[in-house]
């Protein structure tokens, strides 16, 4: 049995924030579990964004990814818990390279909250399954004593297929790898802090939630050739933490551009005003791709003409120096390293 201590001998909030704290609870609950994968698939042990069943006599594997989503508060700028929880799984299918197909949904609702409210998230769950193509075939509703919950919760599946041959994972970073963002990070975080009661924060900034099937189509042919070793949406722990989860895994480093990461005037402002990082803020509908440096600005312009990826950058590069760090060259000149974060600085973002 593992015996591997704790740093603390109670869950904080922070344990489910994304970063180094939220390893250490991943790794508490995981590592007594005897099988962690089927048919020698991606399992447990990957900690990727989802699972791989391979099918025996097939070309093709089933993708599975499981998300819950404790969004506070439920409506923010720019979506709602039901939106974030369709395209949240949605994407974390397509990280895999996997086309999505299928989602279910448990819906825990507390004593007394309003069905007005919960039409409301229902509705935007169900137009954004349709508005992707994308069938609900299963699910479960609890409703728990007034207290005991706020407001409400949901939990999904979701259910995808690829070909074997399609390599896409944390794990599969090249050297000379091109860094792209889909577009500017951290919008989603940030809208949240100035929808927040007693921060009193105005600001016209929308969460960037949605799904990034437009882009998922685009790449097909670069995904099927495997021209894209690697996907990740940056949610929690932002792009810091995705990156740093890339370069451990991989062992290698990136090294990034700070003048081609796009970050929007609103979010460096309000990260100024809290003192906090954006490269540590979530987005919910952006991705990280590490791609095939000869095919980078194809697959660059592929993306760009896109609705959602206008905004598009290539802002680092994978090397072998000082492996399983994320190092970033500045604006006035220098270099530092982008760590991973603790956990992310503002809870209850998805």
């Amino acid at each position: 049995m593992n015996t591997k201590k704790v740093s603390s001998n109670i869950i904080k909030l922070a344990h489910g924030a994304g970063g180094v704290l939220q390893e250490e609870l991943i790794s508490f609950i995981t590592k007594n579990i005897t099988f962690k994968s089927v048919n020698k698939g991606i399992g447990v042990k990957e900690l990727d964004d989802g699972a791989t069943i391979p099918l025996e006599n097939y070309e093709q594997e089933i993708v599975i990814t499981a998300d819950g989503h404790t969004v506070y508060p439920l409506f923010f700028p720019g979506g709602n818990l039901g939106t974030l929880s369709v395209c949240g799984t949605i994407n974390d299918l397509i990280m895999m390279g996997a086309q999505p197909i299928a989602l279910t949904s448990i819906v825990i609702v507390e004593e007394g909250f309003k069905f007005k409210l919960l039409e409301k998230i229902i509705n935007a769950f169900n137009f954004k399954a349709k508005e992707a193509n994308i069938a609900i075939i299963a699910g479960d509703t609890k409703v728990m004593p007034k207290g005991t919950l706020n407001d409400m919760i949901m939990a999904t599946t979701g259910i995808g297929i690829k070909d074997k041959n399609i390599k896409v994972l944390d794990s599969n970073l090249k050297l000379g790898d091109k860094i792209i963002v889909t577009g500017s990070i951290g919008d989603h975080g940030t809208a949240l802090i100035g929808s927040r009661e007693g921060l009193n924060i105005s600001t016209d900034l929308n969460s960037d939630v949605g799904h990034l099937l437009e882009i998922y189509n685009a790449l097909k042919e670069d995904i099927s050739n495997n021209n894209i070793h690697a996907m990740k949406d940056p949610t929690r722990g932002g792009i810091a933490g995705a990156l740093n989860d890339w370069a451990n895994k991989s062992d290698v480093s990136i090294v990034l551009e700070e003048d081609k990461i796009p970050i929007k005037k609103q979010v460096n402002a309000i990260c100024e005003m809290l003192g906090l990082d954006p490269f540590g803020i979530a987005s919910e509908g952006r991705a990280l791709m590490s791609v095939d440096h000869i095919r980078a600005e194809e697959i660059l312009s592929k993306i760009k003409s896109t609705s959602i990826g206008k905004d598009a950058e290539i802002i680092g590069v994978v090397k072998s120096d000082n492996p399983k760090r994320v190092l970033l060259n500045t604006i006035v000149g220098g270099t530092r390293f982008v760590d991973m974060p603790l956990g992310e600085p503002i809870p209850r973002i998805c």
